[in-house]
C-alpha cells in the first residue's frame, strides 16, 4: 500500500539515470568539490582547507559539563552602587545584610518605641521652628502694624483713624540685621524705640516708625513754607531736601514748627513723619539714639493690594 509519496523515491538501478535537477554541462570534477561550488578559492573566502571538517571528524565543543563549583564568578564591583552588596559570610549564613535606618532617634535611641519616638520628632520639629521664628524676628527681620496716620500715604492706617487712608492697617518687615552692617541713610523709613520724652508730650511712647531726615551732627531748620533745610556737621550754608513723598498740602498743612531749628547731637537721629500735621516727631521731643533704632522698613506684606518694597 502506497502512503503517497514513494513515487518519488528512487528505484533500484535508477543511480546511473542522470537527476533532472543537475545541469547537463555539470562535469563529475565540479560535483566532487567541496561543497558542490566550482572554482572555490579558500585564500578568497579566508577559510583554510585545512580548517573545514572533514567527514567522519568531529567538532571540539566548549565543555558546559563541569561541576557549578569549579565556576569562577565575575567581578561585579562595579555595579555596587545602588545595590546591596552580597558577601561570602552573608552567602552562608544564608541572609543579606540589614538595611541601616535613616531615622536619627532610632540611632540614637535603638530602644525607644516607635510610637514614643514619632511624638518626639513632632514635639522637636515644633520646637525647632518657633526657635527659628523667634530667632527671625530677634535678629534678622520683624514684622509691624502701622497704627497712625503720621506716615501716610507712604505707609496706611486703617480707617475712619483721624487722617487714615487705607481700609486696613499696613503690615510692614523691618530689616533688624541691615543696621548691623552700617547705619540708616537720610530718607530711610526706620522702626524705633521713642526717647523717654515722646511719652510725656505725645502722650504715648513705646515703637514709632519715622522717616530719618537728619544725620549725627546735622542741623535742621524748617522754612515759612515747611520746607526742610539740612546744613551736614562740616558745611557752612544750609541745603534744601527733596522730598518727593510729601505733598504741598501736608508741608503748609503744620506750620506750628515753621522757622524752628535743631542740632542733631552724635550717634543720634532725626525723626520726622510724612504727614506733618499728625506726626509727634523729633521736632517735639527730640533725636533718636542709634541704640534706639530696630530696623529698617523695606516691605509692605499686607494688604495684597499695598504689597511692594518701601
Amino acid at each position: 500500500m502506497s502512503d503517497g509519496w514513494d513515487w518519488n523515491r528512487p528505484g533500484v538501478g535508477d543511480d546511473d539515470e542522470e537527476s533532472p535537477g543537475w545541469p547537463e554541462e555539470e562535469t563529475q570534477a565540479e560535483r566532487e568539490s567541496p561543497g558542490g561550488w566550482p572554482n572555490d578559492d579558500p585564500e578568497q573566502d579566508g577559510d583554510a582547507p585545512g580548517d573545514w571538517p572533514t567527514p567522519g571528524s568531529t567538532r571540539q565543543e566548549p565543555d558546559y559539563g563541569r561541576p557549578a563549583e569549579d565556576w569562577v564568578p565575575g567581578d561585579y564591583s562595579a555595579y555596587q552602587d545602588g545595590f546591596t552588596r552580597r558577601d561570602a559570610d552573608d552567602a552562608e549564613a544564608g541572609q543579606y545584610p540589614g538595611r541601616r535606618t535613616r531615622d536619627p532617634l532610632a540611632r540614637l535611641f535603638p530602644g525607644l518605641p516607635r510610637s514614643v519616638r514619632v511624638t518626639l520628632d513632632w514635639i522637636l520639629t515644633i520646637a525647632g521652628a518657633i526657635l527659628i521664628v523667634v530667632a527671625l524676628k530677634e535678629w534678622v527681620v520683624n514684622p509691624y502694624r502701622i497704627p497712625s496716620s503720621s506716615m501716610e500715604p507712604a505707609l496706611n492706617c486703617a480707617k475712619p483713624g483721624p487722617g487714615c487712608l487705607g481700609d486696613s492697617s499696613d503690615r510692614v518687615l523691618a530689616c533688624r540685621i541691615c543696621l548691623d552692617f552700617g547705619p540708616p541713610s537720610r530718607g530711610d523709613i526706620v522702626v524705633f524705640n521713642t526717647p523717654t520724652e515722646a511719652a510725656l508730650k505725645c502722650g504715648e511712647g513705646g515703637t514709632f516708625v519715622k522717616r530719618v531726615i537728619g544725620l549725627p551732627g546735622d542741623t535742621v531748620r524748617e522754612d515759612n513754607h515747611g520746607f526742610i533745610w539740612i546744613r551736614g556737621p562740616d558745611s557752612k550754608k544750609f541745603v534744601k531736601l527733596n522730598e518727593p513723598y510729601l505733598s504741598k498740602e501736608r508741608r503748609l498743612a503744620d506750620s506750628v514748627h515753621f522757622g524752628q531749628l535743631w542740632t542733631v547731637p552724635p550717634d543720634q537721629y532725626f525723626m520726622m513723619g510724612d504727614n506733618r500735621s499728625q506726626s509727634c516727631d523729633s521736632r517735639t521731643w527730640g533725636s533718636v539714639p542709634r541704640n534706639k533704632l530696630i530696623g529698617i522698613v523695606f516691605f509692605v506684606y499686607w494688604p495684597p493690594d499695598r504689597i511692594g518694597f518701601r
